[in-house]
């Protein structure tokens, strides 16, 4: 059977793309922190479901708030980066894009105490442009990436990118394996089924079938995330533009209904388990052949 992989991205509700930097530091100076509560909720409902995920936690978050990847690490679930300050990669120049993965890195593995491997850039924002920022995460020691997201959005998202798990980059034995956040073909286009806002907006029953189809008929793990702030529906609701709006707080009241049928329906564990990279061997998926990873090394 196939084990699909659960991330959560760790932040908090204010690091949505929709807060300008400046709203954001206002909001950061004056507003209680909600991640330690929204995380106990999602924590909870996990044990509950006997299911790990892999959780990529922003450095600041961490170093504000080290209980929290206590907690996520006293459960066995994996540690993964998501950069220090939420910042797009693609406003970030190389120099800057690399101290802010290994200044996060640095903080993660501090209260971890093992290596972090993973890393998803904030708003999937490696782009063909951002091509470079794959060579300096294998430089940093990271081993896969989920930054990708082929679909069309007006933010993000590279619609012709591969699918399914596979190589991005290689340098000899170097080497760094991405796995996209997942979609499935509906009339010939990627329909979006890994998570997020489309999971908050979608029918529950349309997800179901793209996870079923991606699985039973082209064998393939899914990727799927969400936030922890999703499972908060007393989410503060500052004066904002009813487009930004709708698309912050759509759905929230039903995320943790959504997601316990989610869990009670398909088997999910930790991106690194999924490819497959626990111990000291090369990068793979259950299947390299079906994936597009050459794991002959």
């Amino acid at each position: 059977m196939l084990v699909n992989a659960l991330s959560v991205d760790v932040e908090e509700y204010y690091h949505a793309a929709i807060f300008r930097t400046g709203a954001r530091d206002w909001i950061t100076r004056h507003v209680e922190s909600r991640v330690e509560r929204s995380v106990d909720r999602l924590l909870a409902l996990l044990r509950e479901h006997r299911t790990h995920a892999t959780f990529f936690i922003l450095g600041e978050v961490a170093a504000a708030h080290p209980a929290v990847v206590h907690a996520i690490v006293k459960e066995r679930h994996e540690v993964a980066c998501h950069g220090d300050r939420h910042e797009d990669v693609s406003r970030q120049t190389r120099p800057e894009f690399r101290a802010d993965i290994s200044r996060a890195k640095a903080r993660l593995e501090d209260l971890v105490g093992e290596s972090v491997i993973g890393y998803r850039a904030p708003n999937f924002s490696i782009g063909r442009a951002q091509s470079w920022a794959y060579e300096i995460l294998v430089e940093e020691g990271f081993r896969y990436d989920s930054s990708l997201y082929p679909i069309l959005h007006d933010r993000y998202g590279q619609p012709g990118a591969p699918r399914f798990p596979y190589e991005i980059w290689r340098n000899g034995s170097h080497r760094l394996v991405e796995f996209p956040i997942s979609t499935a073909r509906l009339l010939g286009v990627n329909f979006p089924i890994g998570g997020g806002g489309y999971f908050r907006l979608l029918p529950f029953g349309l997800v179901r079938l793209g996870i079923q189809r991606v699985n039973a008929r082209e064998q393939q793990p899914v990727m799927f995330y969400l936030h922890p702030w999703e499972l908060d529906p007393e989410l503060p609701r500052p004066p904002m533009a009813w487009h930004h709006r709708f698309r912050l707080y759509v759905g929230l009241e039903k995320e943790a209904v959504k997601i316990a049928r989610l869990l009670a329906r398909f088997p999910f564990g930790t991106a690194r388990d999924v490819l497959r990279l626990g111990g000291r061997g090369e990068p793979t998926t259950r299947d390299g052949a079906r994936s597009g990873l050459d794991t002959s090394g």
